[in-house]
């Protein structure tokens, strides 16, 4: 397929819920390797579809170390999130060249329909985790400096925008 290109900060894409996804399709499962081309051209250890413009629920995660151990993962939701949290520096190529060290549980359950179109339940931890939640934030409308307060969020934004 074809690594895509991921739509800019502040597109309201990038404000707006995705779409539950009802079956996977070919045309589901096509997206999908569209969306793990352009997280291996990032390179990046997720995506999710809104990122490139697609309003479906629809993410992959890869954070192994050798990588090709994508999860493909629709209508991904947490189940049960760790007390224990975890500090990551985050960023988006939405909002290229700035990054934030945000705090996530550690571990979470997710519930998501797989490739086969069947619902599975698996636990992430440590990166897993993050990039899952990550994901999960983008199909909702959210972006990872959500998770900052105001001043440092206006001050990353600023920042990107100086960049671009």
């Amino acid at each position: 397929m074809t690594a895509r290109k991921c739509i800019p900060w502040p597109n309201k894409c990038l404000r707006t819920p995705a779409e539950p996804v009802e079956v996977i399709t070919d045309e589901i499962r096509a997206i999908w390797t569209d969306m793990i081309d352009t997280m291996e051209a990032m390179p990046g250890v997720g995506l999710a579809a809104v990122q490139i413009g697609v309003m479906k629920r629809l993410a992959v995660v890869d954070a192994s170390e050798a990588r090709g151990q994508v999860v493909r993962m629709a209508n991904p939701e947490v189940l049960h999130a760790s007390v224990q949290l975890r500090p990551h520096d985050e960023a988006s190529p939405n909002l290229p060249g700035v990054h934030a060290r945000i705090e996530r549980p550690r571990a979470v359950t997710v519930r998501f329909l797989n490739e086969a179109g069947e619902v599975e339940e698996r636990d992430f931890v440590g990166l897993w985790a993050t990039s899952v939640q990550h994901q999960i934030d983008h199909l909702n409308g959210k972006m990872y400096f959500d998770h900052l307060s105001k001043v440092k969020r206006d001050m990353l934004v600023r920042k990107a925008r100086k960049l671009g």
